[in-house]
């Protein structure tokens, strides 16, 4: 069902944004399962004899096709209201833009996958939460997004998660990674997160291009986008796999898998699902609320993975671990008191404007 974003008579305005808010919550569980699950699984691919880091890449947004799904049936719906509907909402020079989103994507994913290759969970994951700075930083350039004290506060806290986190990163240098490869993958990850802090801001931008000229931003107009940012981002690690023979390495590769042949494909399958997950929800978070929430929450989630690689990757998990988890929700805490804040006064405006009118 496609979601309106304004125009609406008060009953609807009222069923619109439970709507939305169902939406917001299912987006924040896609993008919460598929940070968790995907990074655990690209890194026990590289922990159980994976090597090929374009594989790895291109595993974050081959489930695009999965896509298909909920556009077929946006189509389905609008044509049996319409005949003459378009197949897709999207303009096409919003399309385009999507295209040029999905050639960043595919650079970030690939640079992830690189430096995750030298990296425990723990410690690819403390780096790429530096993409809320980066974040904050191109929302406020790009899309004029409003810095409130509550929002700095989580800033604030998070980024001091991460450096505690950051402390102890040298003492857990995975098995056979060399010091020049553990810093190399250090680097390309902080690249990763630069490159997603950039990204994000310009999917909020492509919104605001697709809902210009009057018409309503739809939930279907931003599933449309993903489609076309997960096939040109898969479609260009496609063309790094080829030219590494990653296709021919394959088969090779499932056989001296070390949880064997099966599991092997089990966990590529899989990753390219969760991988999916991820991106859908980020993009959700962002079509609901805006850029800001989705770092936030990607940020948040950073605890929950240090936890999971604990269970079962078993990593260590140290004290900083620990202190970090405490600021991440304090953080989450923070950001959501001053959310909850700014409704309540908006409310109050609103109500106080009526009553003037009336």
């Amino acid at each position: 069902m496609d979601l309106e974003a304004r125009n609406h008579s008060p009953p609807a305005r009222s069923k619109s944004t439970t709507m939305r808010r169902l939406l917001m919550a299912l987006n924040c569980v896609l993008l919460g399962v598929g940070i968790t699950g995907g990074q655990l699984l690209s890194r026990l691919y590289y922990n159980n004899g994976g090597h090929r880091q374009w594989l790895s890449a291109w595993l974050q947004t081959a489930g695009w096709p999965l896509l298909l799904i909920p556009v077929a049936g946006s189509y389905a719906s609008r044509r049996a209201r319409d005949r003459g509907a378009p197949v897709l909402l999207c303009p096409p020079r919003v399309l385009l833009a999507a295209a040029g989103l999905g050639l960043i994507t595919g650079a970030d994913d690939f640079l992830y996958a690189w430096g995750l290759k030298f990296l425990p969970v723990s410690t690819s994951a403390i780096l790429i939460s530096t993409q809320l700075v980066f974040t904050v930083l191109f929302a406020f350039l790009l899309v004029g997004q409003r810095l409130t004290a509550p929002t700095m506060n989580a800033v604030a806290l998070l980024t001091v998660g991460a450096v505690v986190l950051g402390l102890h990163v040298s003492s857990d240098r995975p098995a056979g990674v060399t010091r020049g490869q553990y810093w190399l993958g250090f680097a390309l990850t902080l690249g990763a997160a630069v490159l997603y802090g950039v990204f994000m801001p310009l999917v909020e931008l492509a919104y605001r291009c697709a809902a210009g000229g009057g018409r309503a931003l739809t939930y279907a107009v931003a599933v449309e986008l993903q489609l076309v940012i997960g096939f040109v981002a898969t479609a260009f690690c496609t063309a790094g796999m080829v030219v590494n023979k990653d296709f021919q390495a394959i088969p090779r590769e499932a056989k001296h898998f070390e949880l064997g042949e099966a599991r092997y494909y089990t966990v590529l399958v899989w990753s390219a699902v969760l991988w999916q997950c991820f991106f859908l929800g980020a993009v959700g978070v962002i079509f609901c609320v805006h850029t800001l929430l989705a770092g936030i929450l990607i940020a948040v989630f950073i605890p929950v993975t240090e936890v999971a690689a604990v269970i079962f990757l078993h990593e260590k998990f140290s004290s900083e671990k620990g202190v970090a988890l405490v600021l991440s929700l304090w953080g989450l805490a923070s950001y959501s008191y001053g959310e909850w804040s700014d409704s309540r006064a908006k409310k109050k405006a609103e109500a106080a404007a009526e009553g003037q009118a009336s």
